[in-house]
């Protein structure tokens, strides 16, 4: 009897020509990241509830894992001791930090792409299980502001090496509005910036309706007023002053901003943009934030956000300061696949159908695969020894674009354009452009 299988929401699977997007995307990312200097680690997927616990409210995100024969752990989760799959790669790698400190060499640049898990409601561009791309650089006990300014635009350029529409980095600092909040008499400033990091998803009047919810009326419309403030160095210098407001966390914030802004601009032109509403929810920033957004598709939300930290990671009285970028990678390739942005120039790697002419002489076939192999040329022997015809046409189904015929003169054939040649195995190669799938930009996305 027929099994009738369905998809579990928020647990993707790919096709593997949408996987052959993936592969370019990863692959993209990994060697821009290494060709700026940072070094690849992967952490363990499952930490103990404690430590995923570290970020704050987040229990209602953890996957716990439980065996199908238990060990009496609390089944109501809150053992801190139980083991529950990551959310995010911040925490495993602070964790791993405050560990291997003796074993690293500060500052210590890494970059991390690995599957996270998030029990939230999957949506557009949202997902339970994805992939994330983390690059840090941690210092030990101090770390200097120009990695605020190097993150950005490493990201920005792994974001346009993947052919994608035009995208915008947005960046604040956490300093500013600390000190805007402190100098209009706002008293608790966690559930101002938690707050205010919500006005793109519901609006100025819903967000004003929650900071008097909490309390905060005094001061409530010009931190509303902050949050309108963007542009460039010189608009943003000259709108935060026309606040009037004195405090030296601001004039700190500011200060490092405009920096950030004008050796962005000069190094990567119209990438990064100053936008005094990104406040990044999570208590743990204290300095630059980021947010990162492609053009005609702000409904997917923030595709690579982060910021600076000074006190996530301590060890004894060490304390290891530092910076981080995050993409999701899911929720980048999801939108497109979704609107045919890039596309693979074929859905399979292979290059080369070497046919067999009959069952007996399939070890002449395989030599042959092997051979072109050999050579960097991905090759795989027919699966029958069927009619030519059909072996053929079974190339074409896979999207192969060459077969070759053994023989005491050997020929391959581009099935695309019909050509057939003698070709020789140690001296035959295809063109340049077929060796790889390759993934391009649709010209109708």
């Amino acid at each position: 009897m027929a099994k009738n299988f369905t998809s579990i929401s928020g647990f993707p699977e790919l096709l593997p020509p949408a996987k052959l997007v993936e592969n370019f995307v990863l692959d993209t990312l990994r060697k821009t990241f290494e060709l700026n200097g940072f070094l690849p680690l992967e952490t363990r997927a499952v930490e103990p509830l404690s430590e995923l616990l570290r970020k704050g409210e987040t229990s209602k995100e953890i996957y716990l894992l439980s065996r199908l024969q238990g060990e009496g752990e609390d089944e109501t989760g809150l053992n801190p001791k139980r083991l529950g799959l990551h959310f995010d790669l911040t925490v495993p790698f602070a964790r791993f930090v405050s560990e291997n400190a003796g074993h690293l060499v500060f500052p210590f640049k890494r970059y991390q792409i690995q599957k996270v898990w998030r029990g939230e409601r999957p949506q557009d561009g949202r997902f339970r299980e994805f992939i994330q791309a983390d690059i840090d650089v941690v210092g030990q006990g101090e770390l200097a502001f120009h990695h605020e300014v190097e993150l950005p635009l490493v990201m920005g350029q792994a974001l346009s090496q993947l052919g994608l529409p035009p995208f915008e980095i947005r960046v604040n600092n956490r300093k500013i509005v600390q000190g805007v909040c402190e100098g209009v008499g706002i008293s608790n400033i966690d559930d101002a910036l938690r707050i205010l990091d919500k006005i793109d998803k519901i609006g100025e009047e819903k967000v004003l309706e929650e900071l008097h919810d909490c309390g905060i009326t005094q001061g409530a419309d010009t931190l509303l007023q902050m949050a309108k403030i963007n542009g460039d160095a010189e608009t943003i210098s000259r709108a935060v002053g026309e606040l009037k407001i004195s405090n030296p966390l601001l004039d700190e914030g500011l200060k490092e901003l405009l920096n950030l802004l004008a050796e962005a601009e000069e190094r990567s032109p119209g990438m990064v943009i100053g936008d005094l509403k990104i406040a990044r929810g999570l208590d743990y920033y204290t300095g630059s934030v980021y947010e990162s957004f492609i053009k005609g598709h702000e409904d997917l939300g923030s595709i690579c956000s982060g910021g600076r930290y000074d006190n996530l990671i301590t060890s004894g009285s060490r304390t290891y300061p530092g910076v981080g970028l995050s993409i999701g990678v899911s929720r980048v390739i999801s939108r497109i696949l979704a609107t045919g942005l890039l596309a693979p120039t074929r859905p399979t790697p292979t290059v080369v159908l070497v046919a067999v002419n009959s069952e007996e002489t399939r070890g002449e076939s395989n030599r042959v695969a092997n051979a072109l192999r050999a050579r960097g040329i991905a090759s795989e022997t027919a699966d029958k020894a069927a009619k030519f015809g059909k072996q053929i046409k079974y190339a074409d189904r896979r999207g192969i674009p060459f077969v070759w015929f053994p023989g005491e003169e050997h020929q391959v054939k581009d099935i695309r354009t019909g050509e057939q040649t003698v070709a020789q195995i140690d001296t035959w190669l295809p063109p340049e452009e077929d060796m790889q799938v390759r993934v391009l930009a649709s010209p109708d996305a």
